[in-house]
Formats: structure tokens, sequence, C-alpha cells
């Protein structure tokens, strides 16, 4: 779909914006954690769907809770920045800031009272992310990154494995999207082939940020995605890249939003990812 973007306008809350990006991070975990007890109070029984159509309005319903408390926190935070409207949309952004939202990344999860579901949000600066929140209102963590200052999880700073043999490494991928072009299902198919493979075991499910977290936090080993969107991707890369993993795409090539591959993995296993995702 077209992506649709808003210029939030300046307000008198400018005058009290936090001074440092330091200071902004921690007031996006504010917002986030906030965002997400909204969407915990709908979470329980799974929610019954008979057509797209409802299946859609479901969707919207729990993003729009979450947006409501999110956008205008977030507005006030950073009043210039604007705002992506379109969770699923990829590519390169234009020059200044943006807010780079899921207000509920795992929507679907949501809906089938699964646990894996989080609240997200990431600073982009042209084209760079500078800050991200992501908040998992069922456990209450909240991981946090910040360009050069680190990863952490509720403060304690975060760091990839130190894996060195793929053979020894759980790894694993998401699907990106439902009504995936043929093309991209059948590559997402013959990769996990290749990976039951080489590693121990492959994880599959969705959504990317929970692998991504688990990445950062030296739980799993590597995470590789066919397509993609920036909302998916942007804030597990940045706790990754600062957790002091490596990005890039499936072939070892450097990652933007516009690859139509991404690769995360703790250093040591890096290489033989890209080996076997090649092959």
């Amino acid at each position: 779909m077209p992506e649709s973007i808003q210029n939030t306008g300046r307000t008198a809350a400018a005058d009290s914006a936090p001074t440092s990006d330091a200071d902004l991070l921690a007031q996006t975990a504010i917002a986030v954690r906030a965002a997400g007890s909204a969407l915990r109070e709908r979470f329980g029984d799974v929610v019954r769907y008979q057509s797209r159509e409802e299946l859609m309005r479901a969707l919207a319903a729990n993003d729009d809770t979450a947006l409501d408390v999110l956008r205008p926190r977030l507005t006030a935070l950073r009043p210039d920045a604007r705002w992506v409207e379109d969770e699923l949309a990829g590519g390169a952004l234009p020059s200044g800031e943006w807010w780079v939202v899921d207000p509920a990344e795992g929507n679907v999860n949501h809906l089938h009272a699964l646990p894996e579901w989080a609240v997200t949000a990431t600073l982009v600066r042209d084209n760079q992310p500078v800050l991200t929140a992501v908040h998992l209102p069922l456990t209450g963590e909240t991981y946090t990154a910040l360009t050069g200052a680190g990863a952490h999880l509720d403060g304690r700073p975060l760091h990839v494995s130190r894996t060195t043999d793929l053979g020894l490494s759980i790894v694993a991928t998401s699907q990106a999207r439902p009504d995936e072009d043929e093309k991209v299902v059948r590559r997402v198919g013959s990769s996990i082939t290749e990976m039951l493979l080489d590693a121990l075991v492959v994880r599959t499910s969705v959504p990317a940020t929970l692998h991504l977290l688990n990445v950062a936090a030296g739980r799993i080993d590597a995470f590789w995605q066919f397509a993609g969107a920036r909302a998916d991707l942007l804030p597990g890369a940045l706790l990754v890249t600062e957790a002091g993993g490596r990005i890039s795409d499936a072939e070892g090539h450097p990652w933007t939003p516009d690859s139509e591959s991404f690769l995360a993995a703790a250093s040591g296993v890096h290489a033989d990812a890209v080996a076997t995702l090649s092959r």
C-alpha cells in the first residue's frame, strides 16, 4: 500500500522537550511502556474472525489503542519529527527526523492470545536509527539502544553471544508479511532447509523484533529475513549493533532499509551464516 506520512507540527511542548538523545530515549521508553499497558488491558481470550476484513478491523483496533497513547507523547517529545504512518512500509526515508513506530509488533499473536508481541518506537535521523525502545508488556521488560551508547535491558547492558560455531548455534527467521511474493516465500523455505543442515536449532515465528532482542541478549546467535519493513527491522538492528553484533544483508553486503534481505548475527558466526544463506 502507498506510504502515508504526517508532519506532526510544532507545539508548545517543544519548550520542555528533552535536551539530549539520552533524555529522549528515557522518555521514549516511558511512552512505549504506557502504550503497552493500554494494549495489555485488551489481551486475553482469542479474538475470532471469519474474514480478512474482520481480521484487519481487529488488528486496527489494537494499533489504535496503542497509538492513542504513543502519538501525543512522542509528538510532544519531538514536535518537528515526522511520523511514518504505514508500519509495513520499507525503503529509505526523506532527510530529517522520523518516528518509526510499531504500536503492536506481533499484533496477530496478541489476537491469538500468544505472548510474543511488543510496542516499539524508533527515532530515525537522516536515515540512521538514533534510538529505540521496545517494551514487552507481558514480562514488563524494556529493551533500549542509543547509537554509540550500547544496548540495554531495563538498564543492564546487552551483549551478543560469543559463539563461533554455527553448528552449535540457535538461529531464527520470520515471515515478513502475509501474502508475500511467491519468489520470496520459496527463498524463505530454501533458506530454512539450508540452516537446518548447518545450525543446531532453527526457530521460525513472528515477529522479527522479538528474535532480534534475543540476538542482542545473546540468547540466540543469528536471525535472518527476506523482505521486511522498517518497523520490523530497525529497532532490532540498532539493538544488535549496539550489543556488539553484525548487521548485513543475507549475502554479507551492508544492509539498508532498501535491501531485499536482512541478517543479524553474533560476530563469530556471521560469516558462516552468510555462507549458508548464499548457497
